[in-house]
């Protein structure tokens, strides 16, 4: 009997180690899931910001270039800003389709990838 009871309590032992690490992989694991999308994230976001500020760059200086063209400066900011507005309403209908979809399509890749 008390053999049995010797190896109720290893076996008991052992689940508890067993359930111990389980628990401390998964942790872990998410934690690397976790800074590997924060990491992608973040470099995304650091050549977006960079882009961004070339084109606001690039705009200015073709805004200035097309209104010296026309003969007056404002025609140039006129004719960027209605290409931005003409720009922004194609985002807004396929903004889903061609953003948002692709976006969590590589978010879910990247937790799932092993």
């Amino acid at each position: 009997m008390a053999d049995n009871e010797t190896t109720i309590e290893a076996l008991i032992e052992r689940a508890e180690a067993y359930s111990t690490s389980t628990i401390e992989l998964v942790k872990l694991s998410t934690v690397a899931k976790s800074a590997d999308i924060v990491s992608s994230l973040v470099t995304k976001l650091a050549v977006f910001l960079t882009i961004a500020m070339a084109l606001l760059i690039l705009s200015i200086g073709l805004s200035l270039w097309i209104g010296d063209m026309l003969g007056a400066a404002f025609y140039g900011f006129f004719i960027i800003g209605g290409f931005y507005v003409l720009l922004t309403i194609l985002l807004f209908v396929f903004g889903h389709r061609w953003i948002k979809i692709p976006v969590s399509n590589a978010v879910i890749k990247q937790m799932l990838k092993p």
